[in-house]
């Protein structure tokens, strides 16, 4: 997100919206870990093998029967040796995000994302006691202060176990 990439999101729980990468999963479990190999060394040329004739070998029907390499190519942009910090509005309060996921509000302990760990979100408020926390330009979330948790784009303040 620094260099201006944005995910694209689908909704949770709807694997159908993206068959053909599901597909791609199937098929890597299929060829790579069944039966898993004795060693992690072992498992990790299994997963070699696939990949080299996945990208390589294997013609695809999303791709026009073409494999995947023959139609890579390169980005013109140069990755930076240093990434640009992320910026936001001077109404926005800044929280510095610790090693283990969480910012400090209000003297208490807000859970926000171990993806975010040692990065700084943005909050801003949109009405008494509820702030909306972004990433850089991506909306994480909204922080209501009374139950002290950020619920996602869902309404969610409960985090689903997997």
């Amino acid at each position: 997100m620094r260099l201006g990439v944005l995910p694209d999101l689908i909704e949770p729980g709807k694997p159908q919206q993206n068959g053909r990468h599901e597909r791609m999963h199937k098929t890597l479990k299929a060829e790579a870990t069944k039966p898993p190999a004795g060693n992690l060394q072992a498992q990790q040329r299994k997963f070699n093998r696939f990949r080299e004739e996945f990208n390589h070998e294997r013609p695809h029907e999303a791709l026009d029967q073409e494999t995947p390499a023959s139609l890579y190519t390169a980005s013109p942009r140069e990755m930076p040796n240093k990434l640009p910090p992320l910026e936001y509005p001077d109404r926005f309060e800044v929280r510095y995000v610790s090693t283990n996921g969480g910012i400090r509000w209000n003297s208490q302990w807000v859970n926000v994302s171990i993806v975010c760990a040692e990065e700084y979100v943005g909050l801003e408020e949109i009405d008494d006691g509820i702030w909306n926390v972004y990433f850089g330009p991506l909306k994480l979330g909204r922080l209501h202060e009374r139950h002290m948790r950020i619920e996602d784009e869902y309404g969610r303040l409960k985090r689903h176990k997997v």
